[in-house]
């Protein structure tokens, strides 16, 4: 029987520390470990940690995680009953249209609420984790098409975000928009889909090479049965439709359920090292250390994969605070969105352009492009993302230009084709136009001229919404710590910037500061975390 410990006792095993605690860690130290851990970190959030020890800091920010949202959820999301979907051969064209039509505007809502969330939490590695697991465990409201049950599963992942990984794997399986997305709910006896069996092997638990195909046919044959309450909109198991045959799933024989399967596989060792690595890769660097991997591994399996020793091990780990990765991530557009707003302490009236920002950078909330999430590091740079972030910073700091570009770009923007994705359109189209285009992506060409002023007006509202800051840099600058204009400018480069700037240099004393605050926002250090 696995003891649990307390975080404290955690603490100890995951650095095998026998000695005093060190000092204070400092602003620096305090700066890595929140950048990593949330959004953009504040100059007053990171000196609230900076006279902590790593190991006081990093228990703080286990401690106050919270389990569940702050920011209101749209009412319709927390309704209960049937979705409304209709159902039917003999539904018409236009109460199909309609029904998508609610969900694409429920879709937009949603996203902004998230993104609200993330600016407004007092946990944001609550945030992160739930969008670390959003990443892991992938629905996509494209195939869904139900954002109630979108929005059912990302509070489910936010209350196990720092819970135990086998408890979000069962509550998560059974979940409406991943039994739709995985298509588990079309599974039945006889005639058993495969994809949710692979998908869990591959991406949720044991990895590439842990497993073979007779191992993914036999565990398609357990999940049989699971299914969907329409009227309830909740998880139904429908006995008739299960295979109760004998199965014989990595070695293990038995008349398996799902649950069982599930069992099998966070029994195995590579559960936990698969998981740590994909960890690791989020929070330390795109390389994993594999001995230190084990050793984290270790910890999480011996503390029945609850999911706060393992990250508590990482972040404590002396790889998390080497030299050598700091800097080392690349930023994904929602960090760069939510974290410039934090750190720059700008609060947007309405989060719904900032939401639909973070789509022509790449990343669609509530829409990884395939089961596989988004690769992140990289891959979040290209020619058209790259110019979509520089014009996305360097809009906020110029709030006294006219918003034609952008509306110039959205009116002129091509109809969507049939088949197209949010993926293929925001690759192709101009980064003004790119940020818009999420509303488009499940609309039949007949509705392309709505999409069209849908997607105008979205870019409108960007332009508006950046120009209701009304950032001041001037009064931004002086708030830094420092004796002189030039050591404030220094402060903010220490606040921005996680290594020494590339390209911006600390300006003379009578410099203008939105001209500071803007090439430092556009060094390519300020691209990274």
């Amino acid at each position: 029987m696995t003891t649990r410990l307390t975080l404290a006792a955690v603490l100890l095993l995951a650095t095998g520390l026998v000695h005093a605690a060190a000092g204070p860690m400092g602003y620096a130290d305090a700066r890595h470990l929140l950048a990593r851990t949330g959004f953009g970190p504040t100059d007053a959030e990171i000196r609230a940690f900076a006279g902590l020890t790593r190991e006081q800091a990093v228990t703080r920010l286990l401690r106050d995680a919270r389990a569940e949202a702050a920011t209101p959820p749209p009412a319709w999301a927390v309704e209960t009953g049937p979705t409304g979907a209709p159902r039917g051969d003999n539904v018409s064209e236009d109460v199909g249209r309609a029904y998508r039509q609610l969900q694409v505007r429920h879709d937009v809502e949603l996203r902004s609420w998230w993104l609200q969330e993330m600016l407004t939490t007092s946990s944001p590695l609550t945030e992160r984790m739930t969008l670390f697991w959003h990443n892991h465990f992938v629905s996509s409201q494209q195939k869904v098409r139900v954002a109630r049950y979108m929005y059912a599963q990302n509070a489910l992942l936010r209350a196990n975000a720092l819970g135990n990984f086998g408890t979000m794997l069962h509550a998560v399986s059974k979940d409406p928009a991943m039994l739709i997305y995985l298509d588990t709910a079309q599974s039945r006896k006889g005639q058993p889909n495969e994809n949710f069996a692979r998908e869990v092997m591959e991406l949720f638990t044991l990895g590439e090479g842990h497993y073979n195909e007779q191992d993914i046919k036999e565990a398609a044959r357990a999940f049989t049965g699971w299914s969907i309450d329409r009227d309830a909109g909740q998880y139904l198991f429908r006995p008739g439709i299960h295979d109760n045959g004998v199965k014989t799933v990595l070695g293990t024989t038995g008349r398996f359920d799902g649950d069982a399967v599930l069992d099998v596989l966070l029994a195995r060792p590579q559960t936990s090292e698969f998981v740590t690595a994909k960890l690791w890769r989020e929070f330390v660097s795109p390389e994993p250390d594999a001995r230190e991997v084990k050793r984290i591994a270790q910890v999480f399996r011996g503390q029945n994969l609850d999911v706060k020793p393992a990250l508590c091990a990482l972040l404590l780990s002396d790889a998390f605070w080497a030299p050598e990765n700091r800097g080392a991530l690349v930023k994904s557009p929602v960090e760069l969105v939510v974290g410039t707003l934090r750190q720059l302490e700008l609060t947007p009236t309405a989060a719904t352009p900032f939401a639909n920002a973070t789509t022509g950078m790449g990343q669609v909330l509530l829409s990884p492009p395939n089961v596989k999430g988004w690769p992140g590091g990289e891959v979040w740079i290209n020619s058209t993302t790259l110019l979509a972030r520089k014009q996305f910073l360097d809009r906020l700091v110029r709030v006294a230009e006219a918003p034609a570009p952008m509306a110039a770009a959205a009116a002129s923007a091509p109809l969507p084709n049939a088949g197209e994705t949010v993926e293929s359109r925001a690759a192709d189209a101009t980064p003004s136009m790119a940020v818009a285009i999420v509303a488009a992506t499940t609309a039949p060409p007949t509705e392309a001229e709505e999409n069209r002023a849908r997607a105008r007006r979205a870019a409108l509202a960007l332009e508006r919404g950046m120009r209701n800051l009304q950032f001041d840099a001037t009064a931004w600058v002086a708030q830094r710590q420092g004796d002189t204009p030039a050591a404030k400018m220094d402060a903010a480069h220490t606040l921005l910037l996680p290594l020494p700037a590339v390209t911006a240099e600390v300006p003379a004393a009578d410099a203008d500061a939105a001209s500071f605050v803007r090439a430092t926002l556009l060094d390519p250090a300020y691209q990274l975390k």
